[in-house]
């Protein structure tokens, strides 16, 4: 099924074409003098897949505001349609992660429907545990599945068994869970207690979970919880994982670290444990902005993918990361940053690609530093673009992702059949 019509992609395409076989020729000629075929790298990017937030189609905000943009999705049918044409465009982002209750639905059999129609699938499940909802019984100011309160957190256990039967419904294979559960000051939480009563309550939720599943937690060094959080860092989610049982991983979420982290050693050890759930991409100045893919470090996300290609290359047993794009679009239009994002990810799984794995041993084993470094270098370096926009081509996406879609004037015409979100306080979404 066509959300933008194909005529509109053809006749974006049709004026690059020339420069597009031109751009890829001498790319493919470059490579090959250094001993790369270029249709192998570019059939390993075509098989790369990134899955999209269906919270990431409508604007976000922060604790101040937040101003609604235009053609806003008014319902999780909306936020697939958005989706899609997110992956018709750039033919990459096939699977939609859902977050309950925000995208609950009264028949989750017609949902899956539709979005096997865009030739779309639903990935990893999301819980929201972190935010009280209309006519709950227990509310979640001081925590969910950490709570003092015995009620509350079998409500929130609850609400993630839930979230796991919606998404046995929808196919997927993965629940995300995220809690806001910490202090915000010194005296206030038990530590280890808090810890203990996580462990019993994500349990509860571990033995839920269908055969075929697995449980990625997420830890995010601070947010609500701005004096300490129960699951801040890698440390503590993998004590976690390791604790619960094979099934559970560490998502790694690039925005939730402290500044200065060294990200991709991060990765590294839970590669080696076996217990790297996947990645929300995105990107950070500071701490959780949830920006744009690249949009400030791309060497640094270069470098995790690094790590991603040469587990791949060696042969790790048991590698097999989700990818999903987890970002908050304040003042751009989201489907353009989804679309820019999903690009970047691309671009730095391709230059990955492109490090002599064989070269880097050899200098890292003879301790060459300069060598090792201007391997990885020589990879990032490496204006991809032309293999990037060749794949999208031929799997029918568009050459020029931002110059197509703002002329098939998708934006305006869901502007006129959408009405107007409102805009409000403080709340991030």
């Amino acid at each position: 099924m066509s959300i933008i019509s194909v005529d509109t992609i053809a006749a974006s395409n049709a004026p690059l074409l020339e420069q597009q076989k031109s751009d890829y020729a001498h790319l493919g000629g470059q490579l090959a003098r250094r001993g790369v075929d270029i249709d192998a790298i570019k059939a390993k990017v075509k098989q790369f897949a990134v899955a999209l937030p269906s919270w990431g189609v409508g604007t976000g905000g922060t604790r101040f505001a937040r101003f609604p943009g235009r053609g806003e999705p008014r319902h999780v049918f909306d936020k697939l349609q958005d989706c899609g044409v997110v992956h018709q465009l750039t033919r990459a982002t096939p699977g939609i992660s859902l977050h309950l209750p925000w995208d609950h639905c009264t028949d989750y059999s017609e949902l899956r429907g539709k979005a096997e129609a865009q030739g779309m699938y639903f990935d990893a499940m999301n819980s929201n545990t972190f935010s009280d909802q209309k006519d709950q019984a227990h509310s979640y100011k001081f925590g969910s599945l950490t709570h003092t309160d015995a009620s509350t957190r079998a409500q929130a256990v609850e609400h993630n068994i839930a979230v796991i039967e919606a998404g046995r419904q929808l196919g997927s294979n993965a629940l995300t869970v995220w809690i806001g559960d910490g202090s915000n000051f010194p005296g206030q939480q038990h530590f280890r207690r808090a810890f203990d009563r996580y462990i019993d309550s994500a349990s509860q939720i571990y033995k839920a979970l269908p055969d075929d599943w697995r449980m990625f937690l997420e830890h995010k060094i601070c947010e609500p919880a701005f004096y300490s959080t129960v699951i801040q860092d890698w440390g503590s989610s993998y004590l976690a994982a390791n604790a619960l049982g094979p099934k559970a991983q560490c998502l790694v979420d690039l925005g939730h670290h402290a500044p200065n982290v060294n990200i991709e050693l991060i990765v590294a050890r839970l590669i080696a444990a076996g217990k790297l759930a996947g990645f929300h991409f995105n990107d950070s100045k500071y701490g959780d902005d949830d920006l744009d893919a690249g949009s400030v470090a791309p060497y640094r996300l270069f470098l995790v993918f690094n790590e991603l290609v040469a587990a791949a290359h060696e042969g790790v047993t048991g590698f097999n990361p989700a990818y999903m794009l987890d970002q908050s679009h304040n003042v751009t239009d989201p489907i353009e940053s989804l679309m820019s994002s999903a690009a970047q990810v691309q671009r730095s799984y391709a230059q990955a690609l492109l490090v002599d794995r064989v070269a880097l041993d050899a200098a890292q084993d003879g301790n060459d530093v300069l060598v090792a470094a201007q391997l990885l270098k020589k990879g990032f370096e490496t204006d991809v673009t032309p293999l990037l926009q060749q794949a999208r081509l031929e799997e029918g996406g568009a050459i020029d992702l931002l110059g197509c879609y703002r002329a098939s004037g998708y934006r305006a015409k869901v502007a006129a059949e959408r009405p107007a979100s409102q805009g409000g306080g403080g709340g991030i979404v």
